[in-house]
């Protein structure tokens, strides 16, 4: 009976064991992952839905931070020393951080600009900029599609073992970019043609625009760093009253007051304009909520977007 009950007792552990180490077999080590960096949240949310468990993604940037005006501290610099690849999303985006990126690149460092996926031919210019291009291209579901390749690609060259897992994510990440594109433009047809105006703190959604039907309007201009004219502002004011539109939104990484300034300024005109949002634009959300993710994201803008300007 003893010898029983003790071999009983050892096929129990055994069993226990071995269930351990298959369940502890299915991650890998962080050891084993790329380390990588990213600028902003938004490239962090790419890398990992098509790294998967191979990559271990830091990103610089969290929620509510403007990449525009963000300049990287001596814990940045080292952390991307330590990294085995940085990702960041180029087209001046990341304008303060230009040199920091260019000395990292010129030790050797594997770094790559997720925009620089996308055709010239399907960029925007940056109003007032001679020669660049507006580097809001996530605001467009389809144009964001370029930059999950990019990023598959510089993942296949630095983890050549694990090609064929980047390769099966990205398609799959392409296929529920499809499906979100498809959300976006079926939420905004349920606004009337002549409602279909955003205006914004800053000039970050004119892919959105050109994608989903929208006419557009920035207070601020491409880059945060720029400021409104008063001709610009007095522009705004007329549109607003004008063509009697209901909602002027704010924007999570830029600061209330110009979005308040402008109410104003259309009140004291004697119309009546609310302010909706915020908008997530330059960054995510906090993580472990829906407007943490891409997706989420996008769709969180949507809909507070289209609710806004229908008064609803």
């Amino acid at each position: 009976m003893r010898t029983r009950f003790w071999y009983s007792i050892g096929i129990a552990l055994l069993v226990v064991v071995t269930i351990g180490g298959c369940r502890r077999s299915s991650r890998v080590p962080t050891s084993d992952r790329l380390s990588i960096v990213t600028t902003t949240n938004i490239v962090s949310d790419l890398v990992r839905h098509i790294g998967g468990s191979y990559v271990h993604v830091i990103s610089l940037m969290g929620p509510g931070v403007d990449p525009h005006l963000y300049r990287a501290s001596e814990g940045d610099v080292a952390r991307m020393r330590q990294a085995d690849i940085i990702f960041y999303n180029g087209l001046h985006l990341e304008g303060k951080m230009a040199e920091v990126l260019e000395r990292m690149n010129t030790l050797g460092k594997p770094t790559y600009a997720v925009a620089s996926c996308i055709p010239d031919s399907l960029l925007l210019p940056a109003q007032g900029f001679g020669g660049v291009y507006d580097p809001h291209v996530w605001m467009d579901a389809g144009l964001w599609k370029y930059a999950v390749f990019c990023v598959q690609e510089a993942l296949q060259t630095h983890d050549p073992e694990h090609a064929a897992v980047f390769k099966a994510r990205a398609r799959a990440y392409v296929d529920s970019l499809d499906v979100l594109d498809g959300y976006v433009r079926q939420y905004i047809e349920r606004l009337p043609p002549e409602r279909r105006i955003l205006v914004t703190s800053h000039d970050a959604f004119s892919y959105f625009g050109r994608a989903y039907g929208m006419e557009v309007r920035g207070l601020l201009g491409i880059s945060t760093a720029s400021e409104a004219g008063t001709a610009d502002v007095q522009a705004l004011v007329w549109l607003l009253v004008e063509r009697r539109i209901p909602a002027v939104f704010l924007e999570s990484s830029v600061p209330a007051r110009y979005i308040q300034a402008l109410k104003e300024a259309v009140e004291a005109r004697g119309y009546h304009v609310k302010i909706a949002g915020p908008l997530y634009s330059d960054a995510l959300g906090d993580p472990g909520t829906p407007e943490g993710t891409y997706t989420g994201m996008m769709r969180y803008n949507t809909r507070t977007i289209v609710e806004a300007l229908s008064n609803e």
